[in-house]
């Protein structure tokens, strides 16, 4: 298949036509189960399940011994996820909980939601990580600033602060697209359901990927993952099998720059 395109496809037809060994860095942000559209309703828990692990095993052999994979989910599938893909020797790296600062829906009778989990895997011990290139500002200010002046003693030397800010931490405060995309508080109805942030997708990508790698996106909704790749100088190849998604894919990646 040729990179840098978005195909209409079913996820399980268009991994099976990936080359193998060939992706660097696979973002995958699947149906989660909960009914949002027809593309997220499944009959029960264990329809959902089989299904995720039949793509999750399409999805393996196109992966470099080097490559990355990051899976967006509810907690409670995730925690299903997680000891999937160690069943299935992959290298558990991160279970990184994004704060959306939106919440889904206020509860009564438990905390209310307001996050989603990432996982952070690898294929082995040898991977790509660019920890300076996603470094995050600090959160004290007054002290940093008097920390750049004077520096802080540590252990008998002076420590000062990173100019670029603090390493990035497993908790990510990010807003949705769905509360950035507020006008005068309403919620507005969007092209696609459930977009990610450009901020948090470029995070994942010039952490896990260099310059030229190849990311793979199989649900790939609105774009966001090919824009940002494209973008930072990556290369792409992506799927939908909504062809009104793939279009709409297609026209947020008209125009955007390549920086490689």
């Amino acid at each position: 298949m040729k990179i840098n395109r978005i195909y209409t496809s079913d996820c399980l037809d268009f991994l099976k036509a990936i080359d193998r060994k060939s992706i660097d860095l696979a973002i995958i942000d699947p149906p989660y189960n909960m009914s949002k559209a027809s593309w997220d309703t499944f009959s029960n828990q264990q329809s959902f399940l089989d299904f995720t692990y039949r793509w999750i095993d399409a999805l393996l052999p196109t992966l470099k011994d080097t490559a990355s994979i990051y899976i967006f989910n509810t907690p409670f599938n995730s925690a299903y996820i997680l000891q999937y893909l160690v069943e299935k020797g992959m290298v558990f790296q991160n279970w990184i909980t994004w704060d959306k600062r939106d919440g889904f829906n206020a509860s009564k009778y438990r905390y209310t939601h307001g996050q989603e989990t990432i996982l952070f895997f690898t294929k082995s011990k040898e991977y790509a990580f660019n920890a300076d290139d996603i470094r995050i500002p600090y959160e004290s200010t007054d002290r940093i600033a008097a920390a750049t002046k004077k520096g802080i003693l540590k252990n008998g030397k002076r420590w000062f602060p990173n100019p670029n800010g603090r390493m990035c931490g497993e908790v990510w405060h990010i807003a949705s697209e769905r509360h950035r995309q507020k006008i005068n508080g309403k919620i507005q109805k969007m092209p696609h359901l459930t977009p990610k942030p450009k901020e948090m997708i470029e995070r994942m990508i010039l952490a896990s990927s260099n310059k030229g790698d190849l990311v793979l996106d199989c649900f790939v909704g609105s774009g966001t993952t090919a824009v940002c790749a494209k973008a930072l100088g990556r290369n792409y190849i992506c799927s939908d099998n909504n062809p009104d998604y793939v279009e709409l894919a297609i026209k947020n990646i008209e125009g955007v720059p390549n920086n490689g």
